[in-house]
């Protein structure tokens, strides 16, 4: 209960001084720089110390990936309670009803001390990257010992806004529509099949294919050709 409030506390004490200029790519990787600045748990025993601690790193953002509740039970890596959340969905709405999965990974770069409180600090970060016309950069304002709370908070945010977005522009060219010859998986999982398909026959692992094929529920409709990849060596 302890650790929940410090969460809590963590979350509601931290700000953003700049937001990024633009929202996660739809259709490419997407590379964000970010500058968490702290007060440093020294200054409650030196106060008179004007010092903030600033980290940074990048949050690396995988091309958002169009899943469905019956391709996420069968991706290995989550909770029980995010299974039984899937296998709620796929009451709700259907086995191949689309979503977006998201997917990101931290690489933590360097932690500087610098003279300055956290605010300031943070001004003087946000008004360089201003100055350097930086498009994805996040500067933000958070607690020392729970930084990493800070930048997750801030991830769901900015995920929760550019999914609008991304969303918008997969439907619009059909990514989300059902596919009548494939069990009705969407348009998006018959492209990254057929890429696959071609990876393939150029010299990749067949056993990937069939586990995307499995994870889709679509290996009876592609049996014929993936046995033909066999029949061709």
């Amino acid at each position: 209960m302890e650790d929940e409030l410090d969460f809590i506390r963590a979350a509601e004490q931290t700000w953003v001084v700049r937001h990024p200029r633009q929202n996660l790519a739809t259709f490419g990787t997407t590379s964000l720089s970010y500058y968490v600045v702290t007060e440093p748990i020294y200054r409650e025993i030196q106060p008179e110390e004007s010092e903030s601690v600033v980290r940074q790193g990048k949050v690396i953002a995988q091309k958002p990936a169009i899943v469905t509740p019956f391709y996420a039970m069968n991706l290995e890596g989550f909770s029980d309670e995010a299974y039984s959340y899937f296998r709620h969905l796929s009451q709700q709405y259907g086995p191949n009803s689309p979503g977006i999965l998201y997917q990101y990974r931290n690489e933590t770069e360097k932690t500087d001390i610098l003279s300055g409180l956290p605010n300031e600090v943070a001004n003087r970060i946000s008004d360089d990257l201003d100055g350097k016309k930086d498009e994805l950069s996040v500067v933000m304002v958070g607690v020392d010992e729970l930084w990493d709370v800070s930048l997750m908070k801030f991830i769901y945010e900015f995920t929760s806004k550019s999914a609008v977005e991304n969303a918008q522009e997969l439907r619009s060219r059909g990514m989300f529509d059902p596919s009548p010859s494939a069990g009705g998986i969407p348009q998006a999982a018959i492209q990254q099949i057929e890429q696959m398909f071609r990876q393939v026959e150029q010299g990749r692992n067949p056993e990937d294919l069939r586990r995307e094929l499995d994870r889709w529920g679509a290996f009876d409709f592609y049996e014929d050709r993936f046995l033909n990849l066999f029949r061709r060596r």
